[in-house]
């Protein structure tokens, strides 16, 4: 009875992990549709086989043996093996075909919509949105926002060691290598916020390298461009002005950029819109002033051994700068 209860729980928890948001076998989008029939198709082939091989084996070993031959002939064993070998090729081959046309299926379009350059950093996402005017040109960290029912080329480049770009519903994976572009096709057939993450072990905090896959019926997505082009949104708010003072004054500018002021740091993350972001840290915490302040007091408690130094700040300075940051939206 226990026995039957843990397998039990083991199939439901294996169900379970075939969906969310972060699933490769919950398909939104046609890469990841491919991928999925190949997976689906091996599985099948694999259990028909193994199905096959435990009968075979079954019988050999509970078949009765004749008292007049207790072997079968030379001419059977070589019809055995040969056809051994020949379902081996077949199903070889077979598997090879599938792979192939799947990676065909899965190649970039010669003229995709979109081109956006992500760019990975020990440990976030820079995402580069850039236009042939350069006032239009933006970044942003950690979101990739893509119209829905459009291919989206997304170019591939590493700032330090390899990584792996990896949204399970929307494509396969795909090596960030230093020194070299390469390219991977996204696409979603649905709206929906589709989370990725780092596939390649980078280093110490390769956990929490996440991304999110935004993708925005084409009229959001426009609305959200025309937004992110935008420089700083100005505080109102006597706590957000004064933190502005406050993030101006301090290293922060030196790392990071606000457009609109200033602060024109390339070091970090673009924090023009850092306040519309839904995580801070490449998914680590939710974007609320508490973890804005929390990240800000002491960057490497809750991330050791990120690039982000602790800037001495008290109390009030603290609560004025999260206050700003959660303004940029």
């Amino acid at each position: 009875m226990r026995t039957g209860r843990v397998l039990l729980l083991s199939i439901i928890s294996a169900v379970a992990g075939c969906s969310g948001n972060q699933a490769a076998l919950d398909p939104q989008g046609a890469p990841a549709i491919h991928i999925e029939h190949l997976i689906i198709g091996i599985t099948i082939v694999c259990t028909v086989v193994w199905l096959l091989v435990m009968i075979v084996l079954g019988w050999a070993l509970l078949r009765k043996r004749s008292s007049d031959s207790s072997q079968p002939g030379e001419r059977s064993l070589t019809m055995i093996v040969g056809s051994a070998v020949a379902a081996t090729v077949i199903i070889i081959a077979g598997l090879t075909i599938a792979s192939f046309y799947t990676t065909r299926g899965i190649g970039l379009p010669e003229n995709a919509a979109l081109t956006i350059t992500v760019r990975a950093q020990q440990w976030w996402w820079q995402v580069i949105y850039a236009d042939p005017d350069p006032v239009l040109s933006f970044q942003t960290a950690n979101e990739i926002h893509i119209p829905v029912g459009q291919d989206v080329r997304i170019q591939l480049e590493s700032a330090d060691v390899v990584h792996s770009f990896w949204v399970p519903s929307l494509a396969g994976k795909q090596d960030l290598v230093p020194g070299r572009s390469n390219s991977l096709l996204l696409r979603a057939e649905r709206p929906g916020i589709y989370r990725g993450q780092c596939a390649e072990f980078c280093g110490l905090q390769h956990t929490h390298m996440a991304m999110m896959v935004i993708a925005d019926e084409p009229a959001d997505y426009q609305r959200w461009i025309a937004a992110q082009r935008e420089n700083e949104a100005i505080p109102t708010d006597q706590d957000a002005a004064a933190g502005k003072i406050v993030f101006l004054s301090k290293p922060c500018a030196a790392c990071h950029t606000v457009r609109g002021t200033p602060a024109t740091g390339t070091t970090g993350p673009d924090l023009t819109h850092v306040g519309s972001r839904q995580t801070i840290a490449a998914g680590l915490l939710e974007t609320t002033r508490g973890s804005l302040a929390a990240w800000i007091a002491d960057p490497q408690t809750l991330k050791p051994g990120n690039n982000m130094p602790m800037v001495p700040l008290n109390s009030v300075e603290l609560r004025n700068i999260s206050a700003y940051m959660e303004s940029l939206k």
